[in-house]
């Protein structure tokens, strides 16, 4: 949704949502509201797990595996990615330790859910004496699925967002959404001294929260001029990089070439043709290890919400160069070793 969309009537004048939609709908008679984030990352899982389970058919008639570890990376990738968020704004939870375990507040970083998901795969393949290369082949492309779903839920909510541009594409988020948050506060983290929006305080700005930002009245405080202002006129958000958009559709993009990729590698194996170039199992995983950290680290370049941790890069960045290397060198090593049997 476009913030230029907020007209001056009365009915849209009444809005002062924090993000996008921050909320699906309500369930009845529990009066709970069904989170866009957490709706989309149960899609995106739902999704992931249909297609692993279509992917897994020759790998044995019981696909019960691919039930039990997917379950199991559900929880350590939630896990993992509120820890990694909470490592990234640990001010924030500094003296409110359960704060931390708030999930359902929002603040997950995808990064470290994958990361953590990936590990607990691997304890588990390992443990039940799967075919460890052809399993991962076959997450890295659900992974990919489940992302492209959950990036949609960022873009959603606000969440993971973009600088500011002046591409025709650029999205105008609300008044008081994270972006807007962002755009009218300095912020050291990432090297910018000056708000990018630069709003009267006096007229528009409410309270300065624990982590030291300025945040605007509730949008009923405001006058009917200054809803306008901030809805259609010189005080409204920047337009930014639709930055989870590329997201989404960077990692549907590769959850075909990599489904592609895997095809190739069978039809190499049922040709016995093994010397194949980057055809053997694992090696599907190790290139989406590759693709993944190559297009998040340019991604970051125009997100606007990490801050920086070393050398002018992002701790999401320095993730990337290592995910990359990592890939690299599993290529090398998989195509090196001997093809595992196929299970019966």
């Amino acid at each position: 949704m476009n913030s230029s969309q907020l007209g001056p009537d009365a009915d849209r004048k009444q809005r002062d949502a924090r993000q996008m939609y921050p909320e699906l709908f309500e369930i009845p008679f529990l009066h709970m509201t069904a989170k866009t984030y957490g709706v989309m990352m149960v899609i995106g899982f739902l999704a992931a797990l249909w297609l692993m389970k279509r992917l897994s058919w020759n790998l044995g008639p019981d696909t019960q595996p691919i039930t039990s570890a997917a379950l199991y990376c559900l929880v350590a990738g939630v896990a993992g990615a509120r820890l990694l968020y909470v490592a990234l704004n640990f001010e924030q939870f500094r003296g409110r330790p359960l704060a931390a375990l708030a999930v359902w507040e929002g603040g997950l970083v995808l990064l470290g859910g994958v990361i953590s998901a990936v590990a607990v795969l691997l304890v588990f393949l390992i443990y039940h004496r799967l075919s460890v290369r052809r399993y991962l082949d076959i997450l890295a492309i659900g992974v990919m699925l489940g992302v492209a779903f959950g990036r949609i839920g960022c873009f959603l909510i606000g969440d993971c967002y973009g600088k500011p541009t002046g591409l025709p594409w650029g999205v105008r988020f609300p008044y008081n959404s994270f972006p807007y948050i962002s755009q009218i506060n300095a912020d050291p983290a990432r090297n910018r001294p000056e708000p990018h929006l630069m709003l009267p305080r006096e007229d528009y700005l409410g309270s300065r929260g624990k982590d030291g930002k300025w945040y605007p009245k509730p949008f009923e405080q405001l006058t009917e001029r200054q809803k306008i202002a901030v809805t259609e006129g010189k005080y409204q958000c920047l337009p930014v990089h639709p930055t989870q958009l590329y997201s989404s559709a960077m990692a549907a993009f590769w959850c075909l070439v990599l489904y592609l990729f895997r095809r190739r590698g069978q039809r190499a194996e049922d040709a016995d043709s093994p010397g194949k170039l980057f055809a053997k199992p694992g090696c599907t995983f190790a290139l989406a290890l590759v693709v993944y950290g190559l297009g998040r680290f340019f991604i970051e370049f125009v997100r606007d919400d990490n801050p920086f941790a070393l050398y002018g890069l992002t701790i999401s960045q320095i993730v990337s160069i290592v995910m990359v290397g990592l890939g690299a060198i599993l290529i090398v090593v998989f195509q090196s070793v001997r093809t595992p049997a196929r299970e019966s």
